[in-house]
């Protein structure tokens, strides 16, 4: 088909024209950065954690007044859960993925602090913690019995010193690059020397999903805390959650008197109540692009209704001089996308200074190019579909009544 005289046209509407190309290419520039926020807020939520979130229940307890002998009742606890019909293994963390708080510590490499180091998130984890969690092994071995140290007796100690951690293999990496992390020493916790005795695959930080790198370094000393400080986690068979929880409570209400239960739960309801506000964000952006995509469409729609009426005219001469249905339908998509393309050109451009801006301000990665062409895609294609009624309207308008009309 002819160009010359679809742009001849345009050009005699230069302001109508150029407001449905500012409007696709504002649609466009917004849409493309949308899509990349909500498929980083999408990659965020679905991140491993390494644990086997789905057999997994968490439950915290607290005390009423002075207790005594806390590491002993919590291991009356431990053998209590472990009992449970259903339960494959129970341990206790100082903290756990998703949780509301976290531990960090800077471990080195020398004994001294020369200013270097890395911060890593600190699990504490008593025995039976691999199992319960599902963590992977993927190289040395999970602590000996000897290695196990209470949390008390670590505090009061003036001269302590932890035999064992085992590290995630970013931090293996961050602080080994060569490789070569397992049986290398560790320094940070106390003045003595800490030795690497296994690397796990991938386990998270307690409060994952920032933008802080040492939140993908995370290490396992082989300390008790009690339950205070704690967090018993059961990993149950499937389908046995709620049960377990229940039958937990009991169990844990007959342990020890003078304490209450202050949360028990699910890990995947922790993980779900950690991330609302990145899914409340993404329902947000969704239906930001899901407006502006519907008012472009009625945009276009508004814009070719009224070309149609005022080119009847012209449709009834063409149609009179042979001109067949599908070449007029054809003329109107063709100039719905000559306009498309280069409200898309602007669009692209602006999408492009959208995103600098928001890594400026908010220190976001830089938009993916192949963003750019998925906006195009979905901008061609509304148009295509927002101009095919009224191009369909003008294809099958009869020469008679085009010419009668005008």
């Amino acid at each position: 088909m002819d160009i010359l005289p679809i742009l001849a046209t345009l050009k005699r509407h230069k302001t109508a024209s150029f407001l449905i190309v500012l409007q696709i290419a504002l649609t466009c520039a917004i849409v493309c950065n949308a899509l990349f926020l909500i498929m980083q807020r999408i990659e965020k939520i679905n991140e491993p954690s390494g644990l086997a979130d789905s057999e997994i229940v968490a439950i915290r307890m607290g005390g009423i007044g002075p207790i005594q002998n806390e590491d002993a009742l919590t291991r009356a606890d431990l053998l209590a859960l472990r009992a449970l019909p259903g339960v494959k293994e129970a341990t206790l963390l100082n903290q756990f993925p998703f949780g509301d708080n976290m531990q960090m510590s800077t471990m080195r490499l020398q004994p001294k602090s020369d200013g270097s180091g890395v911060d890593a998130s600190q699990y504490a984890a008593s025995e039976g913690w691999l199992k319960a969690t599902g963590l992977r092994l993927v190289a040395g071995r999970d602590f000996e019995a000897g290695e196990y140290q209470n949390q008390s007796d670590v505090d009061k100690s003036e001269d302590a010193s932890i035999p064992a951690v085992i590290l995630n293999r970013a931090m293996a990496k961050r602080m080994f690059p060569k490789g070569d992390a397992l049986g290398q020493v560790i320094y940070g916790i106390g003045e003595k020397p800490i030795r690497v005795v296994g690397l796990i695959d991938t386990l998270v930080s307690a409060q994952p999903g920032g933008k802080d790198e040492a939140l993908s370094y995370n290490m396992v000393f082989p300390i008790r805390a009690s339950f205070r400080s704690g967090t018993y986690l059961l990993r149950t068979e499937p389908d046995k959650r709620d049960e377990v929880l229940k039958a937990a409570a009991v169990a844990l209400d007959k342990s020890g008197p003078n304490r209450i239960k202050s949360e028990s739960k699910r890990l995947e309801d922790y993980r779900e109540r950690y991330y609302r506000q990145d899914r409340s964000m993404i329902n947000l952006l969704a239906a930001v692009c899901l407006a502006l995509l519907v008012v472009t469409a009625f945009g276009i729609v508004g814009l070719a209704s009224f070309w149609v009426q005022q080119r009847t005219r012209m449709i009834g001469t063409r149609r009179a001089l042979g001109a067949t249905q599908g070449q007029i339908l054809r003329y109107f998509q063709t100039e719905n996308f000559i306009l498309s393309t280069l409200g898309i050109g602007l669009g692209m451009v602006a999408a492009y200074g959208i995103s600098l801006l928001l890594m400026k301000s908010y220190e976001l990665p830089p938009l993916p190019l192949f963003f750019l062409p998925i906006g195009a895609l979905i901008l061609w294609g509304l148009g295509q579909l927002a101009v095919w009624a009224p191009a369909r309207r003008a294809a099958a308008l009869p020469p008679v009544a085009a010419l009668r009309g005008a």
